[in-house]
């Protein structure tokens, strides 16, 4: 079995088509079928079902599927681990983000770029569902996503800092001016809340029932610049993360009023899938983060309420 035939089934796998397949792999559409078919000979097993075009995989494809995602990633991850030894390590390291912690992931990055300046950054906003999922195919290195509610499977964990929330409005409103603000209060205002499919917003959710009432935001959005927009024209309010205004600091017409009864708070961290030797990139971002100091950026930098 050679790698390369590997190497084209795990694609036809993923892109579903013959020809797209061929194309990805820079092959003629012949080549490739006659690959996975010396592979189905190799391993004395059916792989694909035919009827004149891809149509799906066997149930022993989709168990060489598994196996063969794992085998490409250590195949990769054995030549990085000797390339970074000779030259120091390169390539693109993959890391999924909650849209919560996108304004903690640079203090992250910054560290690894600075031991790494020969590797690039490939940053993608994802919900944690989305992150367990890539790092599950190999299609992550890490993820930055919260550690204890809905907690990922199959991962090593890394605590970052700890997300509070704050009750955001324009200062023109009449809730501006007030130190501390309850739950119940805030959930009664006309509210731009994150989609119900991202964990933040369950979070949220959760806390609000626990004092007995029921959040029903008049804007989702699945992202926090959509809530940021509505936030300007002072007709919506917000309940974020206190490290929101880290990245819309420069928004003079709004103030943060911190949350109480109760006080809550998420551990956010990174992930590293749970496996043994991990990947290169793998091995410099846990390195990374177990350098990093977030909560001591977050507070020079002045962010919370």
């Amino acid at each position: 079995m050679l790698i390369r035939h590997l190497s084209y089934f795990v694609t036809l796998a993923r892109e579903r088509h013959f020809a797209k397949a061929a194309l990805a792999c820079n092959v003629a559409q012949p080549t490739l079928s006659a690959a996975i078919r010396k592979l189905e000979e190799d391993l004395d097993a059916r792989l694909v079902v035919r009827d004149h075009r891809f149509v799906g995989l066997t149930a022993e494809g989709e168990k060489v599927l598994a196996w063969g995602r794992q085998i490409l990633t250590d195949y990769d991850n054995l030549r990085d681990d000797l390339t970074g030894a000779r030259q120091g390590l390169t390539g693109v390291l993959r890391l999924g983000v909650i849209p919560a912690a996108m304004p903690s992931v640079a203090f992250l990055t910054a560290r690894f770029c600075a031991a790494h300046p020969g590797a690039t950054v490939d940053i993608r906003s994802m919900t944690s569902r989305a992150i367990q999922q890539g790092l599950d195919a190999f299609e992550l290195d890490g993820g930055l996503t919260y550690l204890e509610n809905e907690p990922l499977e199959r991962v090593r964990r890394v605590p970052l800092y700890r997300e509070r929330y704050v009750f955001v409005a324009r200062r023109d409103h009449p809730l501006a001016g007030r130190v501390t603000l309850g739950w119940r209060e805030a959930a009664a205002q006309p509210l731009c809340l994150l989609s119900e499919d991202m964990q933040n917003r369950r979070i949220i959710d959760k806390v609000a029932r626990s004092v007995g009432v029921r959040i029903r935001p008049a804007v989702v959005s699945n992202s926090f610049l959509g809530i940021g927009s509505h936030l300007r024209l002072g007709t919506w309010t917000s309940i974020v993360p206190h490290t929101f205004f880290h990245v819309f600091g420069g928004a003079p017409d709004l103030t943060a009023v911190r949350l109480i009864d109760p006080v809550h708070s998420q551990s956010i961290g990174l992930v590293l899938s749970d496996r043994h030797p991990r990947s290169p990139m793998a091995d410099a971002l846990m390195a990374a983060a177990l350098t990093a100091d977030i909560e001591a950026a977050f507070t020079a930098a002045r962010v919370g309420a």
